[in-house]
């Protein structure tokens, strides 16, 4: 996923959790005043959607998060006296002009 769909989807998921909080609200004060009626399901029925709709973006950005976390390798060498792992125990580093098997 790109850095432009990511900030999309953070705007997006603020005017989900908008319409969410207008809704509930709206649900609210119809179920108060006048319960069972059309407005008050229709109103609940639009706070369910928008529910529904900031679960999924928040899920979407959730795993995009963990994706790009995972994924993302260390771009820093490691500070003097820090452990590093098998892997880069492993590697050597040959200085430029020699080939790896030359002494």
């Amino acid at each position: 996923m790109s850095l432009r769909a990511v900030r999309q989807l953070r705007r997006v998921r603020a005017f989900y959790a908008m319409g969410a909080l207008l809704w509930a609200a709206s649900t609210a004060w119809t179920s108060w005043h006048s319960p069972g009626t059309r407005q008050m399901w229709v109103s609940a029925l639009l706070l369910a959607i928008f529910a529904g709709l900031l679960a999924a973006t928040t899920l979407w950005l959730q795993r995009f998060r963990t994706e790009s976390t995972a994924a993302a390798p260390s771009t820093t060498p490691p500070r003097e006296g820090e452990r590093t792992s098998s892997r880069a125990r492993l590697t050597r580093r040959v200085p430029s002009g020699r080939s790896p098997g030359a002494r």
